[in-house]
């Protein structure tokens, strides 16, 4: 494999990853907070979320493959096969693993900044901003989780988006790819690119949490 064509894949999982983490965030952030301030949502609430954490990858993309194929309702919009397509995949994969690690971290701090707010002359509505300005490292944390979940996958994005070359392909599916061909050194190439750059992130992610 040529060294344009590594970058080219590399570039393009981080792409991928990266949108499809902040996509899932966007909700499961606000989520993840709002259930620690109701108490956890209640046990069967806590075990709809962390349930989601183990959804099979190959489910989610059969699910979406039947809503996007041409027969299928969003069929229409012509996402099957497309970066786009794999972002979603991705994006439904991380949503419960952000939501679960926020949840999990700022449950243990809501009494805290409840009394905060309140010896402040606050009121309850302002509880949940300061919970969230409170809870840094678990939102760093959440998002490191939901980041490896979603640059790690491969069952998902091999349905929606095909594996196709110079258009879908990405290091989990290039992986697999170069392995069943043989060629072992390009495979363990691009696992160490990618085990790079899930450092890389997470790295970054610490750095800003000590911000």
């Amino acid at each position: 494999m040529e060294a344009a064509e590594l970058w080219e894949i590399a570039l393009r999982s981080l792409w991928v990853a990266g949108a499809a983490t902040l996509l899932a965030a966007l909700p499961a952030i606000p989520l993840g907070l709002w259930l620690a301030l109701r108490g956890g949502g209640g046990a069967w609430g806590r075990v709809l979320l962390y349930a989601g954490m183990a959804l099979p990858s190959v489910v989610v993309g059969l699910f979406l493959y039947l809503l996007l194929s041409r027969s299928g309702p969003l069929g229409f919009l012509g996402l099957l096969y497309t970066p786009y397509a794999m972002v979603l995949a991705e994006a439904i994969l991380a949503f419960p693993l952000i939501a679960a690690f926020v949840l999990s971290g700022a449950r243990a701090r809501v009494e805290e900044v409840r009394l905060l707010v309140r010896s402040l002359g606050g009121t309850e509505a302002q509880v949940f901003p300061t919970l969230f300005g409170e809870s840094r490292r678990t939102l760093a944390a959440a998002l490191a989780a939901g980041f490896g979940g979603a640059i790690s996958e491969v069952g998902a994005a091999t349905l929606v988006g095909g594996d196709i070359r110079h258009h879908t392909r990405v290091l989990t599916t290039a992986i697999v790819v170069e392995t069943r061909k043989g060629e072992l050194e390009a495979a363990l190439a691009l696992g160490m690119v990618l085990l790079g750059i899930a450092l890389l992130v997470t790295g970054l992610l610490v750095i800003l949490e000590r911000e």
